[in-house]
């Protein structure tokens, strides 16, 4: 690569949040659900937004130089293929992770020297408690967050699906399950098995409608609680997609402790997240560390990180399952 090109390449990375704070503001207004029916122009838009035609259309044009939506020669604007995941209609929407990531967690990036010097979670410091109480106290914010862990699960479900074999599991506890999306995907696939959706009780409140929609209320048994205290038994098989990466070891202990204790001889523990390789190689996982450090205060793993924190817990990791995504299934038995 020519000298001239590591530049072009370092200056787009060094300015890489001009192109997410654009498709912020973008998602934040809705544009993509504006344009479904018919193209406009930006003052037509800024009539719709409560905003400024000539600053909306310098947004706009910005976008549709790198494929997020089209100009033409009316100076009107049309959805793209791309853009069309903006809207927040369709399935893999990501119109909530866009204005999510554009607020809360681009103000935790600002202060992401406080985090590297002290190790400490940025989140706290910006907004004067842990994520976790934010959102519970913020029902707004809870519900894009929900949108947004759907908007990406929705993608890696399929994948899970594809690499694990799920059949011979009865009963199946999704714990930390949010808004219900995963369990609800695992009993449609697997309709044998029974499900317990768990997780904190103003969480599964908001899960409620999720599972009676996917036509799962006799299936899937919805129960309020706290996994750093107890975590609910009478299964074969724990589930967790996102949780454990969400914690320092300490934390993750407790949890990991509180399903030991629940889980009978013969049961399997099954913990989805992103496995960090060795070596230089991209991987995203590595980036979503850096989230885990400034917003939950969690870290992601190498597989000998896993193994060694599973085996405090009482945990034998018996397989790291890739999936098609860098999501890997590391299943466990009890030792």
């Amino acid at each position: 690569m020519t000298e001239q090109a590591l530049h072009q390449q370092l200056d787009q990375m060094i300015t890489g949040y001009w192109t997410s704070q654009a498709i912020y503001a973008a998602a934040k207004l809705g544009i993509a659900d504006l344009l479904v029916d018919n193209p406009q122009t930006a003052a037509q838009l800024a009539a719709a937004t409560d905003t400024n035609a000539g600053a909306l259309y310098r947004v706009l044009r910005a976008l549709a130089s790198i494929g997020i939506f089209e100009e033409n020669e009316q100076q009107e604007f049309t959805l793209t293929p791309m853009a069309e995941f903006l809207r927040s209609d369709v399935p893999g929407s990501k119109r909530a992770l866009a204005m999510m990531s554009g607020d809360e967690q681009f103000q935790c990036w600002s202060e992401i020297m406080y985090s590297v010097k002290t190790g400490k979670t940025s989140f706290d410091k910006v907004f004067g408690q842990p994520i976790f109480e934010y959102l519970s106290q913020h029902e707004d914010k809870g519900q894009i967050f929900d949108q947004a862990m759907m908007g990406i699960h929705g993608r890696e479900t399929g994948e899970i699906m594809q690499a694990y074999d799920f059949s011979g599991i009865q009963t199946l506890v999704d714990v930390g399950g949010g808004n219900g999306s995963n369990i609800a995907h695992i009993l449609q696939q697997y309709p044998e098995m029974q499900g317990v959706l768990f997780d904190l009780p103003h969480v599964v409140e908001r899960a409620q409608p999720h599972i009676e929609a996917a036509g799962l209320s006799e299936r899937c048994e919805i129960v309020g609680g706290n996994f750093f205290e107890a975590v609910p038994g009478n299964a074969d098989a724990w589930f967790m997609r996102h949780i454990i990466h969400d914690w320092d070891d300490e934390k993750s202990l407790t949890i990991l402790k509180n399903c030991h204790t629940a889980m009978p001889a013969d049961a399997k523990l099954l913990v989805v997240e992103s496995v960090i390789p060795a070596g230089n190689e991209p991987f995203a996982g590595k980036f979503l560390d850096l989230v885990m450090l400034m917003i939950p205060g969690g870290k992601e793993r190498t597989a000998e990180e896993y193994r060694s924190l599973f085996a405090e817990a009482g945990f034998e990791l018996t397989r790291v399952i890739p999936t098609e995504s860098e999501l890997s299934i590391i299943e466990c038995v009890k030792q």
